[in-house]
């Protein structure tokens, strides 16, 4: 498993009966994760003294209740000198999944490594995490997602990170259709970031489920890569959808054509109260030669 274990101002303290104790700075937040499905003691003090709880709904949906927090604040991530707006959102979202922080670790050495500009396509981008890491680290970068306020809180992300200046592209867009307009542009990328929701509506009401579409999307947005690319990044939030299945299309897909090699596997955030490590969800990673 790559473990998201360089993180000092967030920490996952505890994990027991369907839910997470975390700090976010010096906020402690306690959010359900259908993971957790062990029933160990709770010893830990802060699980009674947390800044806010988000309670699921029998009737669909939840909120945050004994909410002492602000309506947003900031958390650095030291190791790219990185900075974050942290903003708790409806279905116990805060804007930042910090387990991807193991990837940003690892595309961020690659583009600093390349010794050549990279351009990134950054697709369904969110809040920008792997944005802004991919552009300090020397990438330009065109950040996609069909959300706008998603795409505002990248800008903002951006601008607590020294980058207001930097060459990257804010687009609120469908990502399939702005992949297919990108094909019959020619314009190429060197590296791409997929992090496609597990299901969706489609800008005309069609349904997305990861599982039935990933296959086409992944093999559309392989020709927009460039003759020399350097990474194709492939995260997955599915439930039943494995590691080595996203890594298998990367080999049908990318590595069959451009070489190099592709690894595959789980991402977790260490447990400080057990030692553990908690899975949270799984990448597939190709990588130049």
């Amino acid at each position: 498993m790559w473990k998201a274990d360089n993180w000092q101002e967030y920490e996952l303290i505890d994990t027991s009966d369907g839910e997470r104790l975390e700090r976010w700075g010096k906020y402690i937040l306690i959010r359900p994760d259908p993971q957790v499905i062990w029933h160990n003691q709770k010893k830990n003090p802060l699980w009674k003294r947390a800044d806010a709880v988000y309670r699921r709904s029998s009737s669909g949906g939840g909120a945050w209740k004994e909410n002492r927090l602000p309506e947003e604040w900031r958390l650095p991530y030291g190791n790219l000198s990185l900075e974050f707006v942290i903003k708790p959102m409806g279905f116990k979202h805060t804007g930042l999944f910090p387990e991807q922080a193991v990837n940003w670790d690892w595309f961020s050495s690659l583009i600093k490594k390349a010794g050549r500009p990279i351009k990134v396509l950054n697709l369904f981008g969110y809040t920008g995490g792997a944005t802004v890491a991919a552009a300090k680290a020397g990438a330009s970068v065109c950040h996609v997602d069909a959300a706008k306020g998603m795409v505002l809180q990248c800008k903002e992300n951006a601008k607590l990170c020294g980058l207001s200046d930097a060459p990257i592209r804010y687009i609120v867009d469908d990502c399939k259709k702005f992949v297919e307009r990108e094909i019959r542009r020619g314009n190429k990328y060197d590296a791409v970031i997929m992090d496609p929701p597990s299901y969706g509506r489609g800008p005309s009401g069609e349904v997305w489920k990861l599982e039935e579409n990933i296959d086409d999307l992944v093999l559309l947005t392989a020709q927009v890569l460039s003759d020399d690319p350097l990474f194709f990044l492939l995260n997955s939030y599915t439930t039943g959808l494995s590691a080595s299945t996203t890594g298998y299309l990367l080999n049908l897909h990318i590595a069959k054509k451009y070489g190099g090699k592709v690894t595959a596997d789980e991402i977790g955030l260490p447990v400080t109260e057990t030692g553990a490590v908690l899975p949270c969800g799984s990448s597939a990673r190709w990588e130049s030669q």
